[in-house]
């Protein structure tokens, strides 16, 4: 027989009566008492499992008394400001920092103390490349500067026999040998230019025959007309007949860039010594660059000089500020002339002056190839093409609308 839980033959406890703020508090035993005849009887400790009790036995449980509404919110007496809903949170996390994550590797030295010490630890020690080499890895950036469409290029001079088809060949070649798009440079001499010449020739095609040939679609067809040198400059040639060559006019000039301009990113021009003949209109109405050439001598520095004037005077000063001259030496030896003071003078006008001194490489008049200069000379033609390469991103300076 089960026995009967002594608190069921108990009558209902009754609640304790609230203690009025003058009664005396319970204490001792009989405090400690109430406490625990209370968690017993609510959580049943030490008590042995007993049959389901009958719900008609259990004392009933008063209803809880409804609470009474809350009363409503006075009208404000300004109008609510709208709040506006915070955006939604991205369901994808932050992304990640390839440059904070990955350790750059340093570049290999490639000269001095440096590759020294990484060639004889079999590249387990690398010092990293010395400050010069930092410095010419930030040239070649500059070099490789992105072009959109084609950027056209004009070299000129006023007098000749000072390095102007030297300077278009070497900075055609430094273009074409650092960057990975097409370069090629243009004849437009019409007093039997040497451009070709300084090239490998693989055509004797002229910029005539190439105006002349109707099946010039792609690319392929172009360089039927053109030279390589082993830089991958292209040389696209002038006419070798004087009286042929003088009829090579403006109009003509621009068909042949409407030609170019759709194959080649880099297109530079080898202009003559006059500014008077007929193609120098469409070669200075169509170029986004101007570089002059001028040699470290009194003689050179005045016709410099005045080649500037003449363009200030005929509707091309826009050119001026943003052109590069260049001193080139065409005589070994030290020039009596101040190159810094002549360069300050210059500066006041054009945006930048290089340097190029003497080479035997070039001085030969031959083919020129850019791994036979000079270190010195190399180096030159890179500063001069990381120049002319800052402005790819500029504003274009053709004020023609069709920007032929």
């Amino acid at each position: 027989m089960i026995d009967t839980p002594p608190w069921l033959d108990q009558p209902t406890p009754q609640p304790d009566p609230v203690p009025q703020p003058d009664a005396t508090p319970q204490t001792g035993a009989t405090a400690t008492r109430s406490a625990d005849i209370d968690l017993t009887a609510i959580i049943g400790l030490g008590a042995e499992p007993q049959a389901p009790v009958a719900p008609a036995m259990l004392p009933a449980t008063p209803p809880r008394p409804v609470p009474p509404p809350a009363p409503l919110p006075s009208e404000p007496s300004s109008p609510a400001q709208f709040t506006p809903a915070a955006p939604p949170q991205s369901v994808t996390g932050p992304a990640l920092d390839q440059v904070a994550l990955l350790r750059k590797a340093r570049r290999a030295p490639a000269r001095g103390w440096r590759r020294v010490v990484h060639s004889a630890s079999v590249g387990m020690i690398n010092p990293g490349e010395s400050p010069a080499e930092v410095e010419y890895q930030q040239l070649l950036e500059r070099v490789r500067r992105p072009v959109r469409g084609d950027y056209r290029v004009a070299v000129l001079s006023l007098k000749g026999g000072v390095g102007k088809t030297t300077t278009t060949v070497g900075l055609g070649a430094t273009f074409a040998s650092l960057r990975g798009d097409r370069v090629i440079a243009v004849d437009a001499n019409p007093d039997l230019g040497t451009l070709a010449q300084r090239v490998p020739l693989q055509t004797r095609s002229t910029v005539r025959d190439l105006l002349a040939d109707d099946s010039v679609h792609r690319y392929s067809d172009v360089r039927a007309h053109t030279s390589q040198a082993p830089s991958r400059l292209e040389v696209l040639a002038s006419e070798r007949d004087p009286a042929a060559a003088e009829a090579f006019n403006e109009s003509e000039y621009r068909g042949v860039l409407k030609i170019l301009e759709r194959h080649y990113n880099i297109v530079l021009t080898d202009c003559g010594t006059g500014m008077s003949h007929s193609s120098m209109r469409g070669v200075l109405d169509t170029a986004d660059a101007l570089i002059l050439v001028s040699s470290p001598a009194l003689d050179g520095a005045r016709s410099a000089g005045a080649t500037l004037d003449w363009l200030a005077g005929h509707g091309y000063g826009h050119l001026i500020g943003s052109s590069v001259v260049v001193l080139s030496s065409a005589r070994p030896g030290s020039s009596t002339i101040d190159v810094d003071q002549l360069s300050q003078h210059f500066l006041t006008r054009c945006r930048a002056v290089h340097a190029i001194g003497f080479d035997d490489h070039l001085a030969e008049g031959a083919e020129i190839d850019v791994e036979l200069l000079a270190k010195s000379t190399r180096r030159a033609f890179v500063e001069l093409a990381a120049t002319i390469a800052d402005a790819f991103g500029g504003p274009s300076l053709r004020p023609t609308p069709d920007r032929a």
